[in-house]
């Protein structure tokens, strides 16, 4: 059987439809910047809480990504590359680290997930099909929510982002097994009637989240490594766009985003088991790294933080599966770091 290897996902937290079958520091900051005269750059060592998944024979692989809390404070975590039949959600009681399947189907290769402040329900990026789903609170009722091309291009959905009002905003990673800059961001009513293209010619959109106080998106685009601020109007239009924060991660790629009740942001890296954390001006606040120790982990995906806490939780996945980490973060969880 041909084995999948990350290389072949590109360094996102997605699964190419050919892999569904087989197939430091911030740069750019002048020296007199609010970033250049922030704190010391510190490392938070993340401790392991469970292993929940193993490579499947089918795919050669498991991904875990979307790390999403429920109203009882259950851990609930996609498995991207699960074949058909295998638990596609997991649900994780974080005091015992005992993992449960919650969601299977025939066709996800799901690789985010948020509930919707404006119906409760979870959606799910469907990034090989580029389809957004939705599912009952408690699993189950598996519906189509958007599907079909926009602006005459098919999306791959990688991350997504909720406003207060219910409305989506989507990262599109297109271009990324060619390596064109084709990605784009995607806004679309909560209805899902409506799709506007906000943003273009990215380079393998990634991760995506609003920051604290809802002005603006920060997104990652993983083929350039930088992080990108989007300002937005009251109608969700783009008044701006620059490029906020260049990340230096070597071998690793940006993956996905959170951000704290004080802003802060926490940057996924794909290629590496450690996650990066800057403060709203750019400012490299923290590393955190799991154990040198713990051996064949390669990607640390996204994360969760308890909403009105700091206990947050980490998925790390590679060779040796896939495993939830937990550590202390830098400020309370709100819903830009609990999903997406």
């Amino acid at each position: 059987m041909r084995r999948t290897t990350l290389r072949s996902l590109a360094g996102i937290a997605a699964l190419t439809t050919l892999a569904l079958t087989g197939c430091g520091t911030q740069q750019g900051l002048a020296d007199d910047s609010p970033a250049a005269a922030g704190p010391a750059e510190r490392t938070i060592t993340a401790k392991r809480l469970a292993r929940l998944t193993q490579p499947h024979e089918q795919t050669g692989m498991t991904l875990l990504e979307g790390p999403l809390l429920d109203a009882k404070g259950r851990l609930l975590v996609v498995d991207v590359t699960a074949p058909a039949g295998e638990p596609k959600m997991i649900r994780v009681d974080v005091r015992t680290g005992k993992g449960t399947p919650f969601h299977t189907d025939e066709r996800g290769a799901y690789t985010s997930a948020q509930y919707s402040p404006h119906d409760g329900r979870i959606y799910l990026t469907d990034y090989a099909h580029g389809e957004i789903v939705s599912l009952a609170p408690g699993g189950g009722d598996r519906q189509v929510f958007f599907t079909g091309k926009v602006d005459g291009a098919a999306m791959h959905p990688d991350d997504l982002a909720f406003d207060r009002s219910g409305n989506l905003y989507v990262s599109d990673s297109r271009g990324l097994s060619e390596g064109t800059a084709e990605g784009r961001v995607v806004r679309i009513s909560r209805d899902g009637k409506k799709a506007t293209v906000l943003a273009d010619k990215l380079a393998a959109t990634n991760g995506i989240s609003f920051d604290a106080e809802y002005r603006g998106l920060w997104f990652s685009e993983l083929t350039e490594n930088r992080i990108s601020y989007l300002r937005l109007d009251d109608q969700g239009e783009v008044t701006s766009r620059h490029t906020a924060i260049r990340v230096d991660g070597g071998l690793a790629q940006t993956d996905s985003i959170a951000v704290d009740a004080d802003g802060n942001l926490y940057q996924g890296l794909h290629g590496r088991a450690a996650m990066a954390v800057y403060d709203r001006h750019g400012a490299r606040l923290a590393t955190v790294e799991v154990p040198a120790r713990h051996r064949g982990l390669e990607s640390a995906t996204n994360v969760a933080i308890t909403p009105g806490g700091t206990r947050a939780y980490l998925t790390v996945s590679g060779p040796a599966g896939g495993y939830v980490y937990t550590f202390d973060a830098l400020a309370e969880g709100i819903r830009q770091s609990n999903g997406g």
